[in-house]
C-alpha cells in the first residue's frame, strides 16, 4: 500500500499569512509535547494527551468508560499500562528497552517475565525486513500476548543463546478515556471534527490530528459560529463506536457535515478521503476547498483506500456525512507505522497548511446556505431604502448595488453563499452580510 509521497502544489489565497504560519509553530510545539507518551486504546498515555489537549482547551469534556462495557457489536478493554519492558543478557545488559523508545514494546503486551532461547524469542519479535532500520508499530489488543518490535538490523544482531524478557505491565478491569467539546453556535445543527489519541510515539499518523484538532477548537471558540461545533477525541476504531453508541441519535438528527483528522502534519501531499456515499456537504466543501487550493489533490476511493474512523461514521446504521482531509495518506508513506514517522516527518509549514486548508472548509460550510429571489423580476430597491446610503448599521452603501442585483439575479434555489461569491468575486462574508438584509427586506429567502 505504501508509495512515495509527491509535493502537491500549493495555491492558497491571499488570506494565507504569517499568523497562520506562525499558528503552524505552535503547532509543531505542541505536538512535540504530547509525541513522547505511550498511548493505547485505554490507559494513563491517553488521559496523559487530553490533559494536556485540556490546557489549551478548559471547557473540555473527559469521559471514563469501564472496561466490559458493550457497545453495539463491541466491548470496552481492560486497561492496559506499561511501567518497563526489557529484553537482556543474561549479564543483565539491555538490548532491548522500552525506555529507549515505547514502541519497542508490542501494544497491549500481557505482563511476563522469564529465561527464554533465542528461538523461544524469536517468535515474540516483530521486524520489517524492507526497513531494516526502523522499529514497527504492532499491537494485540483482543487477544493476550506479548511481544518486542524491534529493528530488523537488531534482530540479526541477537546471538547469545538465552536472554532475559520482563515485561512489567498491568492488563485488567479499568476503563477507556475520550473527551469531546461542544462549541455552540446560532444553530443547533453540527459540525463533527474526530481525532484519535491512541498510538505511542507516531508524529504523522497520531500526534498530528489531535494537535490540529485543539488548534482549530481553539479558533472556533473565539469567533461566531453559524453551526455548533462537536470536536472528538476518541481512540481509533472502539472510540467512535463507544461514542456513537452513547450519541448517535443526536448526531442523526443535527450533524450536517463531519471529519476525521489524521496525518494532517507533513508538507508532502494532500489527500481527500470521501464519505461512503461521496456526495455528502461534507464532501461538496472540501473538494470545492481542495479544487482551488491543492488543484492536484490525491482523491481516494472510500471502499478501496478507507482505513481510519470514517469506516465507523459512514457505516450503515450510523451513515452520517463524514470524510477527510489529509496531507500524505495514513499507508501511503515509507515511514507509516514505524519508528521512522518521528517528529522530522511533520513541520510547521505542514501544520499551517493543513489548519489552512479545514479553515477555508469550514468557512464554506458555514456559506452553504441556498438562496431563493421571493419577486418576479427586478426589485424597486430605492422604495426600500436599497438603492441609497441613508444610514443605519445594517443599511448596504449606494455601493452595493450591483452587488445587491447580481445576488437577486443568481438566487435561484440552488445556488449557496460560497457559489455566489465565486460567480461575484466578492467575499463570502459580503454575500452573507447583503443576504441578511434582503431577507429582512422580503427580497430573498433562505431555503433548508
Amino acid at each position: 500500500m505504501q508509495t512515495q509521497p509527491h509535493q502537491s502544489r500549493w495555491k492558497p489565497n491571499e488570506d494565507f499569512g504569517p499568523e497562520i504560519q506562525h499558528l503552524g509553530q505552535e503547532m509543531y510545539v505542541f505536538a512535540q509535547r504530547i509525541f513522547p507518551f505511550n498511548r493505547s486504546i485505554t490507559g494513563d498515555g491517553v488521559r496523559q494527551t487530553l490533559a494536556m489537549i485540556k490546557e489549551k482547551l478548559p471547557a473540555l469534556n473527559i469521559h471514563e468508560v469501564p472496561s466490559g462495557t458493550e457497545c453495539f457489536d463491541w466491548t470496552v478493554p481492560d486497561e492496559w499500562n506499561v511501567k518497563d519492558a526489557y529484553i537482556a543478557t543474561m549479564s543483565g545488559e539491555r538490548v532491548v528497552s522500552f525506555t529507549d523508545n515505547n514502541l519497542h514494546l508490542m501494544g497491549y503486551s500481557e505482563p511476563f517475565e522469564g529465561v527464554l532461547t533465542r528461538e523461544e524469542l524469536d517468535k515474540h519479535l516483530h521486524s520489517l525486513p524492507d526497513l531494516p532500520d526502523a522499529i514497527p508499530y504492532a499491537t494485540s489488543y483482543y487477544r493476550r500476548r506479548w511481544g518486542f518490535c524491534i529493528s530488523h538490523n537488531q534482530r540479526l544482531e541477537l546471538s547469545e543463546a538465552k536472554y532475559k524478557v520482563v515485561v512489567d505491565s498491568d492488563l485488567k478491569p479499568g476503563s477507556l478515556s475520550y473527551a469531546d467539546l461542544i462549541i455552540p453556535g446560532h444553530s443547533d445543527k453540527e459540525i463533527l471534527i474526530s481525532t484519535y489519541t491512541c498510538h505511542p510515539s507516531l508524529a504523522n499518523n497520531e500526534v498530528s490530528g489531535p494537535t490540529l484538532a485543539t488548534f482549530l477548537a481553539c479558533m472556533l471558540s473565539n469567533r461566531e459560529n453559524r453551526y455548533t461545533y462537536r470536536i472528538v477525541f476518541v481512540p481509533e476504531t472502539i472510540g467512535p463506536i463507544v461514542y456513537l453508541s452513547r450519541n448517535l441519535n443526536h448526531m442523526k438528527s443535527k450533524m450536517v457535515a463531519g471529519f476525521v483528522l489524521t496525518c494532517v502534519g507533513d508538507d508532502r501531499n494532500v489527500s481527500f478521503m470521501p464519505s461512503r456515499t461521496g456526495n455528502t456537504r461534507a464532501d461538496r466543501a472540501a473538494r470545492r476547498v481542495l479544487e482551488k487550493i491543492a488543484p492536484d489533490f490525491v482523491a481516494y476511493d472510500f471502499l478501496k483506500d478507507r482505513a481510519s474512523d470514517e469506516r465507523q461514521y459512514c457505516s450503515p446504521g450510523a451513515d452520517l456525512p463524514v470524510a477527510s482531509i489529509m496531507r500524505t495518506a495514513y499507508g501511503r508513506y515509507p515511514e507509516y507505522h514505524t519508528s521512522l514517522d518521528d517528529m522530522s516527518v511533520i513541520s510547521p509549514e505542514g501544520f499551517a497548511k493543513s489548519f489552512y486548508l479545514y479553515r477555508k472548509v469550514f468557512e464554506t460550510l458555514e456559506a452553504m446556505r441556498l438562496w431563493k429571489a421571493r419577486l418576479v423580476g427586478e426589485p424597486h430597491l430605492s422604495k426600500r431604502n436599497l438603492r441609497d446610503s441613508l444610514g443605519g448599521q445594517r443599511k448596504p452603501l449606494a455601493s452595493d448595488t450591483k452587488l445587491i442585483m447580481d445576488i437577486l439575479a443568481l438566487a435561484d434555489g440552488d445556488t449557496d453563499a460560497a457559489l455566489l461569491a465565486e460567480r461575484t468575486g466578492q467575499p463570502v462574508q459580503e454575500i452573507l452580510r447583503l443576504c441578511e438584509i434582503l431577507v429582512d427586506d422580503g427580497l430573498l429567502e433562505e431555503i433548508d
